[in-house]
């Protein structure tokens, strides 16, 4: 399939009601409004094809962008790849779960996750904080070093209430990520999320999220469920 018959594909997928919950959660057009298990009999016909999730991606149109992801082969992808990938992420649905999960699939998502993390930039900033929550509730935890781990969840601690909102929400899934799938750092993440306490998202025309990592990781402490990893990042 080239890029114009899946484009007219996802484009009769498109449903009316669909698009307006993704414009209320920041997208713009062009868009179709598909709704993402809608996109799975395509993406088993095209199967993982880079050269095609480029040009989708290229179009700007936030469905064609969110099935790139679904297509692409992150370990043929750059670190300049991301970054240019990330360049055109205009809002979170597309940073957090487009672009960093693409990327919590490549072998450089650690050192690319760590740029962005260090960007100052919110939507970046969200993505590296995202990708770091991909990789945990995947990759066995000998995977990562616990220093460091540790390390970005004291700087969790010292900078999420200022943080810019996306980040916010990324930087307390993160300590939530850390308290569940990453057993050698379960009693720092509860300490650090005790210490940082409710979170307040702002969002724009909606009400404020009140965002609480601590509650969260005790249900999952309730339900027996400390050290779950996913089978796939992607689905």
């Amino acid at each position: 399939m080239d890029l114009e018959a899946v484009m007219q594909e996802l484009e009769a997928l498109g449903k009316e009601r669909t698009k307006k919950i993704y414009i209320s959660n920041g997208a713009h057009e062009p868009l179709f409004g598909v709704a993402t298990g809608a996109m799975k009999p395509i993406a088993k016909k095209i199967g993982i094809n880079q050269a095609l999730a480029d040009e989708l991606y290229d179009t700007g149109n936030y469905d064609a962008m969110y099935f790139a992801g679904i297509i692409a082969d992150p370990k043929a992808m750059t670190a300049a790849d991301f970054d240019r990938w990330m360049d055109s992420a205009y809002f979170y649905m597309l940073s957090d779960y487009v672009v960093a999960v693409t990327l919590a699939e490549a072998d450089i998502a650690q050192e690319v996750a760590d740029t962005w993390i260090a960007s100052g930039e919110e939507l970046k900033m969200s993505a590296g904080w995202s990708c770091y929550c991909w990789l945990l509730g995947n990759r066995p935890d000998v995977e990562f070093s616990a220093d460091k781990l540790a390390s970005m969840l004291e700087t969790v601690k010292n900078t999420i209430h200022d943080a810019p909102e996306r980040t916010k929400s990324a930087m307390n899934n993160f300590m939530y990520t850390v308290g569940v799938s990453f057993v050698p750092l379960h009693e720092m993440a509860v300490e650090t999320a005790m210490a940082v306490g409710p979170v307040e998202m702002k969002r724009e025309k909606k009400k404020s999220s009140i965002l609480n990592a601590y509650e969260n990781i005790q249900k999952e402490v309730d339900r027996g469920r400390i050290g779950f990893k996913r089978k796939y990042v992607r689905c």
